[in-house]
């Protein structure tokens, strides 16, 4: 099986830790970060399993990541 790379941003909403993917817009949560990583992790997977055409639902370019000031 061919492996994919993902991004993902986990969110502290205090008793959860929320994981999303924005390349596939998925997101999962977990009680701790590693928790919140797998069950995205399963989640993508899952995502991709019942998905026509998986490749149709892939951004083009990874997203980015930057900070700014309000």
């Amino acid at each position: 099986m061919k492996h994919a790379r993902y991004s993902a941003i986990v969110v502290d909403e205090g008793k959860w830790q929320v994981a999303h993917c924005p390349e596939l817009d998925v997101t999962s949560q977990g009680r701790t970060y590693e928790h919140a990583l797998k069950n995205l992790r399963e989640a993508v997977q899952l995502f991709l399993d019942c998905s026509v055409a998986p490749k149709a639902h892939r951004r083009r370019h990874e997203p980015i990541l930057t900070f700014f000031e309000v």
